[in-house]
């Protein structure tokens, strides 16, 4: 049943990924942030309602099945706190989310990836918000 399903992944291989795989498990994220433009990159269309996939490990194991509750694109500059505290991290106000995330994406994983040393984000930056349900853990 669930080898069938999509996988889903949070952050790269490694710590960050593993703390945010364990929120999930635990009830406390429950939404999660990516850029518009790692769609367009991928050639992926955007997530929707409804959909369900297979929450991977940093080993690639799948350990648990989420279900999206609502997708929307946002400017960053736009996310709500209930967005931010939502996925799990403890941030306690918007400016400490921002941070959290912008270390991310201006990070050497991200920005390796991306191919753009100098990336950067603002409050303009489409993103995309997904708000997930957990189906079950594997």
């Amino acid at each position: 049943m669930t080898a069938d399903l999509p996988t889903f992944e949070l952050a790269f291989p490694g710590p960050l990924r593993d703390k945010l795989v364990a929120a999930v498990l635990e009830g406390t994220k429950t939404t999660t942030t990516g850029l518009l433009q790692d769609y367009e990159i991928e050639g992926e269309p955007l997530p929707v309602v409804g959909a369900r996939a297979a929450v991977v490990d940093s080993a690639g194991r799948r350990v648990a099945v989420i279900e999206l509750t609502e997708v929307r694109v946002s400017c960053l500059g736009d996310v709500d706190f209930d967005h931010a505290r939502d996925e799990g991290e403890g941030h306690d106000s918007i400016a400490a989310w921002r941070a959290g995330h912008e270390e991310y994406w201006h990070g050497m994983d991200y920005r390796g990836w991306l191919g753009n040393p100098g990336f950067t984000v603002n409050d303009d930056t489409p993103a995309v918000l997904e708000r997930f349900r957990l189906v079950a853990t594997l």
